[in-house]
C-alpha cells in the first residue's frame, strides 16, 4: 500500500508535468539565423513575426522586410532583409526573427510557398503587418497599411496568413488580427 506521503508527491508530479509541458508546446521556438537578436534581453532593431493560420504544415515560409520608401515595397530587388526557412510540421504557429540594420519605419511581407517549389501558385498563402484585408482584386496592399514603427529593441509583429479561397482571399480559420 501506497504511504500517503508517496501518494501526494506522485499526485504533485502528476497534476504539474502537463502544465510544464503545455508551457514549453505553446511557445514556439524563435527560428532563422537572426534568432539570437529577439532573446530576451536582446537589444537593437529586429522583429519578431508570429506567423499564424497555416492551411497546411508543408512547403517553406519566406519573410521580406521593406524599409521606409513606399515605392520600395514589394518591388523586386529592393527588400531589406529576406529569410527563408521550411514550414514546422508540428507548431500551430512559427516565430521568426529579422535583425534591421536601424530603428525606423518597416513593411513586412510574408508568403507560405505550400508547395516548397520555390514558386508562386494559387494554393500559396500570404499576409503582411497590420493584417490588412486583401482581395482578388487588391492582391498588394498600400504601404500606409503595412508599415511598423520600430524601435531600438525587438518588435512583435503578428501576421495572419490568407489563401484564395473561390473568389475570396482570407485566412483558412479564425486566426486574430
Amino acid at each position: 500500500m501506497l504511504k500517503l506521503s508517496n501518494f501526494v508527491a506522485i499526485s504533485l508530479l502528476a497534476s504539474a508535468l502537463p502544465a510544464a509541458m503545455g508551457a514549453s508546446a505553446a511557445q514556439a521556438a524563435v527560428l532563422g539565423p537572426d534568432a539570437a537578436a529577439c532573446a530576451p534581453g536582446a537589444s537593437g532593431a529586429a522583429v519578431l513575426v508570429k506567423v499564424d493560420g497555416f492551411k497546411a504544415r508543408t512547403g517553406d515560409l519566406r519573410v521580406q522586410i521593406y524599409g521606409s520608401n513606399p515605392d520600395d515595397f514589394l518591388a523586386k530587388g529592393r527588400r531589406v532583409k529576406r529569410i527563408d526557412l521550411p514550414v514546422t510540421p508540428r507548431a500551430e504557429s512559427m516565430e521568426v526573427c529579422v535583425a534591421l540594420p536601424q530603428p525606423g519605419n518597416y513593411a513586412v511581407a510574408v508568403r507560405h510557398d505550400v508547395e516548397g517549389d520555390g514558386k508562386s501558385g494559387r494554393g500559396d498563402g500570404g499576409g503582411f503587418s497590420r493584417n490588412p484585408g486583401l482581395s482578388l482584386f487588391s492582391l498588394k496592399p498600400k504601404y500606409d497599411d503595412v508599415v511598423i514603427s520600430v524601435g531600438a529593441e525587438p518588435r512583435r509583429v503578428n501576421v495572419v496568413l490568407n489563401y484564395v479561397q473561390g473568389l475570396s482571399i482570407k485566412p483558412v480559420k479564425s486566426a486574430a488580427r
